[in-house]
């Protein structure tokens, strides 16, 4: 493996977060702090435990996902975006490094930028309420496999976006959305029958249901449910990524 490849990619990757430190760090830390204080202190003291679990906790993993899913969107669409919008791809093209090579430095890069991010959510949340998390391990490699394969679905969105309002459409108007509507802030056995039928079919739903489990030991479906859900759709982008090196798809037109 071109180790020194991977590491050029990677660093510069971290040096460009680094750059935007406020905005890519501070930003999601200050908006994940007024969750806490309107629905986990304000909101949350007037509301009785979800499922045993007092509510300011039982969003911490919640927003613990919403962050990882438009983070590591986000920033690994536009590190593979950007190359391409400025025509240094071919240089990357050029060098000697294999698909996988690039797509480690890359993805590997945007899974470090939302691992800590999510970590600093966790200690954010932990200022404002009492945080249990049964299952440690569990989690850090949940988190871990989340930020990894919403990375690489984040590359594929960085080669298929045309214009940078591309690049936006699925962290804002996909990802957002379906976090809020996936038991990120209930329990789906708090809706009505209907509803709760109809967002079984929101594919985020397993993913949260799944990391909340590592915190509090249950969860709105079966965790094998959900890590089997999760491995499927790592599987999925993998093959789509592999694709897109083997056709050159919008990176050598």
């Amino acid at each position: 493996m071109n180790r020194r490849g991977v590491w050029a990619i990677y660093a510069f990757e971290m040096a460009r977060w680094k750059r935007t430190l406020w905005q890519s760090l501070f930003a999601p830390v200050l908006t994940t702090t007024l969750y806490f204080v309107v629905f986990g202190a304000a909101i949350g003291e007037r509301m009785s435990a979800v499922n045993g679990v007092p509510y300011g906790a039982f969003i911490v993993p919640g927003l613990m996902m919403l962050t990882i899913f438009t983070q590591s969107l986000s920033n690994a669409s536009f590190g593979i975006y950007f190359p391409q919008f400025s025509g240094t791809i071919y240089e990357i093209l050029s060098a000697p490094l294999s698909p996988v090579e690039t797509l480690t430095g890359y993805v590997g890069a945007a899974a470090t930028k939302s691992i800590l991010i999510g970590l600093v959510i966790l200690g954010t949340g932990a200022l404002f309420v009492d945080l249990e998390i049964q299952h440690p391990v569990a989690m850090l490699l949940y988190l871990v496999l989340m930020a990894l394969t919403f990375s690489l679905l984040g590359f594929i969105v960085g080669i298929w976006a045309q214009s940078f309002e591309q690049l936006q459409f699925f962290p804002l108007l996909v990802a957002t959305p379906l976090t809020f509507l996936g038991g990120a802030f209930y329990a789906v056995d708090m809706l009505p029958p209907f509803w709760q039928s109809v967002t079984l079919l929101n594919p985020f739903v397993y993913l949260i249901s799944g990391f909340r489990w590592c915190f509090y030991g249950q969860g709105d479906v079966d965790i094998v449910i959900s890590l089997l859900f999760c491995s499927v759709l790592l599987g999925l982008g993998l093959v789509l990524v592999g694709w897109i090196f083997r056709s050159g798809y919008r990176l050598k037109q």
